[in-house]
């Protein structure tokens, strides 16, 4: 503890990573969206739900370049661009005429969730430099960040709708996000190659540091990218649609708005406990527990009903999150902490085919039940793969 509060500069840039994550995590946000932008633009709910899978999807491909553009530009560069991209994303969507509701897709989703991918990635990989000692704990504190975003936001943007009209709502957003990206942005920024950070990081450096290119021959990799794709599914796929699955469920509609309240709790709570207790406990232990009760979680929502709904879905979100906060820090165990940004924005590519996929594919199962099975089944899969993984560890490492 000690030596995070001695990290004086490490923790500026944690506070204003922090803080820029809360504003990025609107991403989990559009379920409250769904039913104002439905009646305002006429517009099928079931398209207005796509809207998250077309954000997750370029929020996966930003990571992805945002790794890139990182080690070119710098984080500071990165997380300007990125606030940009999403604050134009949102100005714009305000002004979409009822006739073509579907820039929606392309305006919030496609330009918003490259934009909070990139300084999402700039952000993470900022904190884990900063403490090297410390990755879990860093990494959990600006992840936590981004999924608390729904308990703020979430109320904020209904009384916003409530009070001003869907348009104008976008518009204020819009303020609020260039404000805050304008003013932070310059505090996030990767450690100076000397000092007392080198020394911190000397023994993580001496292990082999995996370029990207090196990175896609190896088993592990993949281990790890089919077990984020398939687990993170489950929560993609019911994301959009909470506040409505409740009422379905027989919950009051004013519940499920703090229903999708709380699952920014649990989310938030999950990225921050999870990656510090793998400081503890190791990284594939903990993955396997949340995986685990994802799983049985996935398997109780084909009859889950009123508060063991409620409950289930708040674990889920739990899950999701505590395995969102451990990847980027397994992803710097295998293959190092110099290139952790471009190698974990590479896996990402898979959350982003997934983000894409998987909600549409499932939507496509009327039944419930199976609905929920093959969500099961996903999640088992991915337990198994970081099975596969743990053991490949223990080959190369016997100890």
């Amino acid at each position: 503890m000690n030596s995070i509060l001695e990290n004086k500069q490490g923790l500026k840039v944690l506070v204003a990573a922090a803080t820029l994550q809360l504003f990025m995590g609107i991403v989990y946000v559009w379920s409250v969206f769904v039913i104002p932008v439905s009646e305002f633009y006429n517009w099928d709910p079931e398209a207005v739900k796509l809207t998250t899978s077309y954000m997750l999807c370029f929020f996966g491909l930003g990571i992805f370049a945002g790794g890139k553009l990182i080690e070119k530009l710098g984080a500071s560069k990165v997380v300007l661009m990125g606030g940009l991209l999403l604050s134009s994303g949102l100005f714009v969507t305000a002004f979409i005429p009822t006739s073509t509701p579907w820039l929606i897709y392309i305006t919030y989703g496609i330009f918003g969730g490259f934009g909070v991918g990139a300084a999402y990635n700039a952000n993470i990989s900022s904190a884990q430099k900063w403490f090297p000692k410390n990755r879990g704990f860093a990494t959990g504190v600006s992840v936590c960040a981004f999924g608390f975003s729904t308990v703020i936001f979430a109320p904020l943007i209904e009384a916003l709708i409530r009070n001003f009209g869907l348009q104008q709502a976008f518009l204020i957003l819009f303020a609020m996000f260039i404000t805050a990206v304008l003013t932070l942005f310059r505090f996030v920024k990767l450690p100076e190659t000397t000092g007392t950070i080198d020394e911190a990081m000397a023994q993580l450096l001496e292990k082999k540091q995996y370029t990207t290119s090196q990175v896609l021959v190896k088993k592990e990799f993949y281990f790890m990218a089919l077990s984020f794709m398939l687990v993170t599914s489950v929560f993609l796929v019911l994301n959009p649609s909470f506040k409505t699955l409740a009422i379905e469920r027989g919950i009051d509609p004013m519940i499920g708005t703090v229903i999708v309240m709380l699952t920014g709790i649990a989310n938030a709570f999950g990225r921050l406990s999870i990656p510090v207790l793998s400081d503890s406990i190791g990284r594939e232990k903990v993955a396997l527990l949340i995986i685990t009760t994802t799983a049985l979680c996935a398997l109780a929502l084909m009859s889950a009903q009123g508060f063991v709904f409620m409950v289930t879905i708040l674990l889920i979100a739990f899950c999701y999150g505590g395995y969102t906060g451990v990847i980027p820090v397994l992803v710097a165990d295998y293959f190092g902490i110099k290139h952790v940004g471009s190698n974990y924005g590479m896996l990402s590519v898979g959350f982003a085919l997934s983000a894409l996929t998987v909600p549409m594919i499932v939507s496509q199962i009327e039944s419930v039940t199976l609905k929920f099975a093959v969500l099961t089944t996903f999640a088992v899969i991915g337990a198994l793969l970081v099975v596969l993984l743990k053991r490949s560890k223990e080959k190369d490492d016997p100890r």
